[in-house]
């Protein structure tokens, strides 16, 4: 799948948004990419995960024994991507703040295991949940995500496969240009259940 044809399915569901959006880093930006509208269509949340599923096989050329998540964001692009991969896949929950594993969920100690995002922006989100995998006993062989808004320029710290790679530009709280502030600010990410 190209970039362009992953970028089409995101305008075919209404999920390349403008406006001003308060991003789940705290980062200001003038587009926003709403995976959750993405994946509410089963038929393209599954082609865009079986095409991330097979850049991520060809790319990484490792076995994979778990694909793992932070949630909200990445529970249902993991767990589609994992039935592309033929493995399970589980989810990281913040309680407090930091990723915890909870349902019963355990990582088996040594398991090869790929971290799968929705959406990177700075790389938080994804350092924060291979960090938790690490120290859980995993093996974090790579991490993947539909598209990679960084242009690139995250470091999750190990190998990133993006579906599509995107530079759109962010801005900190206080280097908002005056044209994006004259927009009333929504706040869709999950870190920012208040927002719009």
């Amino acid at each position: 799948m190209t970039q362009d044809e992953v970028l089409n399915e995101f305008r075919a569901a209404g999920a390349l948004l403008e406006g001003h959006f308060v991003l789940s880093s705290g980062r200001h930006s003038g587009q926003y990419l709403q995976c959750a509208r993405v994946m509410m269509e089963p038929a393209r949340g599954e082609r865009l995960c079986r095409a991330l599923a097979r850049k991520v096989m060809r790319e990484l050329n490792t076995p994979i024994d778990l694909v793992v998540s932070p949630a909200m964001g990445g529970v249902i692009v993991g767990y589609e991507t994992a039935r592309h991969v033929e493995c399970p896949a589980i989810f990281y929950e913040r309680v407090d703040g930091a990723f915890t594993l909870r349902r019963g969920f355990e990582i088996p100690r040594g398991a090869h295991c790929l971290m799968v995002e929705d959406i990177v922006t700075t790389g938080l989100s994804s350092r924060e949940c291979i960090a938790a995998i690490d120290a859980d006993g995993g093996h974090v062989v790579g991490a993947a995500c539909l598209i990679d808004r960084s242009g690139g320029a995250a470091d999750v710290g190990v190998p990133l496969v993006a579906l599509a790679t995107l530079a759109i530009e962010t801005y900190a709280p206080d280097e908002v240009p005056a044209a994006l502030a004259a927009i009333p600010v929504s706040a869709p990410g999950s870190r920012h259940l208040s927002g719009g």
